[in-house]
C-alpha cells in the first residue's frame, strides 16, 4: 500500500479516567505529575491496594455503557460531528462486565453492548466490529480500522472501549500476582506490580482526504502499525516480539525516527524491563542517544483492554502541543543507555514522530507510530 492509501488522521478524542471526564482533565493531570489513584471508594474487591476509580459516575454506578456513551460523545464533538456518520466503521473493544454490582456475571456481561450512540446509524459492514486482544485490544482495533479504510471499506471510523473495576478481572490479576500492594511505579527500580483502573476511550479516525475536505483538524496521522500474536509466552514479556512490533510500525511509517515513546509500562518488574530492552534496541538502530519515554499508568492505573486509549491521547497531544508528559510516580528510574525516562514535562519543539506501545497476555502485542503532519 502506498502512503496515500494508508493516510489516516486522528480527528477526534474522547476519554474518561480517574482524573475525570474529558481529555483536558487527563492531559492536565498527567502534566501535573499528580497520580489519580488511591484507596477504593466504590469498588470492594481490593485488599487495601490503590485503584484508579472514575470520580462521581452517573447514578453512582460504574457501567461500561455510561463510560462508552460519554467518550463517544466527546470524540464526535471533538471531530466536529453531531453523531456517528453514516457509513462509518465502528470497532468496539472490551472484555469487562457491563455493570459492577451484586449478581452473577454472564457471558453477555463480559462482551457488553455496542455503544448506544450508534443505534440506527448505517455502518460500514452492517454492524460494529468487536475485538479482544487482551491489553493490546485498542491498538489492534486502530490497526484494523486503518487497514479497512486503506482498502476502501470506509473513510471514517470510530474506535471505542471501556472498562470498569470488577471482581472478575481483579481476582484474575491477583491470581497471577500482578497487583502492586501499594501503587504502580512504571520504570522505577522499586516497582512491584500494577494498579488497576477504570475508564474509557474513543477515537475518530478519518482518511486525510476526508478530513481535509471538511476542514477538520488532521495534524496527527496513524502512520504505522505493527501487530503480532505470538504464543511463545503467556505474559506480555517477549522482547523479540515487542521489538518486532516496534520495527514493523516504524517501517510501515517509513521512518526510524522516534521523538517520543508512550510506553505500555504497567509497573511489573519483568514487563517493564522487556519493554525498555526493546526500546533500547530500536534507539540503537536509529542512532538516537536519549529517546524520551513515559507511561500514564502511574497516574490512572491500568485500564486493561482499554489501556491504549490514554496512551494514544497522550502521544497525540504530545505531538500537537510539542510538550512531552512525565511518568507520575516515577522516583528512581531504571538506568538506561539510549532512553530518557521522564519524571517531569519537557518541551519538544521539533517532535514529529511518536511510538505507542501496547502489550497483553497471551502474546498480544502491538505498536502504533504516530506522525505530526
Amino acid at each position: 500500500m502506498s502512503p496515500a492509501e494508508t493516510a489516516v488522521a486522528v480527528t477526534g478524542l474522547g476519554l474518561v479516567t480517574s482524573y475525570g471526564y474529558g481529555v483536558d482533565r487527563f492531559w492536565n493531570g498527567l502534566l501535573s505529575g499528580r497520580p489519580a489513584i488511591g484507596p477504593a471508594n466504590r469498588f470492594a474487591g481490593t485488599e487495601g491496594e490503590a485503584v484508579g476509580e472514575v470520580p462521581d459516575p452517573p447514578g453512582g454506578v460504574a457501567t461500561r455503557r455510561a463510560y462508552t456513551d460519554a467518550v463517544v460523545a466527546q470524540a464526535l464533538a471533538d471531530a466536529g460531528y453531531r453523531g456517528v456518520p453514516d457509513g462509518a466503521l465502528v470497532l468496539v473493544v472490551g472484555q469487562t462486565p457491563d455493570v459492577v454490582g451484586p449478581g452473577r456475571v454472564t457471558s453477555s456481561d463480559m462482551v457488553g453492548p455496542p455503544p448506544s450512540a450508534v443505534a440506527g446509524v448505517r455502518l460500514a459492514g452492517g454492524a460494529p466490529y468487536f475485538l479482544t486482544h487482551a491489553c493490546a485490544s485498542a491498538a489492534f482495533a486502530v490497526g484494523l480500522a486503518r487497514e479497512l479504510m486503506a482498502g476502501g471499506v470506509a473513510d471514517v471510523a470510530l474506535v471505542v472501549g471501556a472498562t470498569v473495576l470488577n471482581a472478575t478481572e481483579y481476582a484474575s490479576m491477583r491470581a497471577v500476582r500482578a497487583v502492586s500492594p501499594d501503587r504502580a511505579r512504571p520504570f522505577d527500580r522499586s516497582r512491584d506490580g500494577i494498579t488497576l483502573g477504570e475508564g474509557a476511550g474513543a477515537l475518530v479516525l478519518e482518511t486525510v482526504a476526508r478530513a481535509a475536505g471538511r476542514d477538520a483538524r488532521h495534524d496527527v496521522e496513524v502512520a504505522g502499525v505493527g501487530c503480532r500474536v505470538s504464543g511463545a509466552k503467556a505474559a506480555a514479556s517477549d522482547q523479540e516480539v515487542v521489538t518486532g512490533c516496534l520495527d514493523e510500525a516504524l517501517a510501515d511509517a517509513g521512518t526510524d525516527r522516534v521523538d517520543y515513546a508512550q510506553a505500555h509500562a504497567t509497573g511489573t518488574v519483568q514487563g517493564d524491563a522487556v519493554e525498555l530492552a526493546a526500546l533500547e534496541t530500536i534507539a540503537g538502530r536509529s542512532g538516537d542517544a536519549a529517546v524520551p519515554v513515559s507511561s500514564h499508568k502511574g497516574a490512572t492505573g491500568h485500564l486493561l483492554h482499554a489501556s491504549c486509549f490514554p496512551a494514544i491521547v497522550a502521544a497525540t497531544l504530545a505531538l500537537r502541543t510539542r510538550l512531552l508528559p512525565p511518568t507520575p510516580g516515577l522516583l528512581d528510574p531504571e538506568p538506561t543507555e539510549r532512553l530518557r525516562l521522564m519524571r517531569h514535562p519537557e518541551p519538544a519543539p521539533r517532535a514529529r514522530h511518536a511510538l505507542v506501545v501496547s502489550a497483553g497476555f497471551g502474546g498480544n502485542n502491538a505498536a502504533l507510530a504516530l506522525a505530526r503532519r
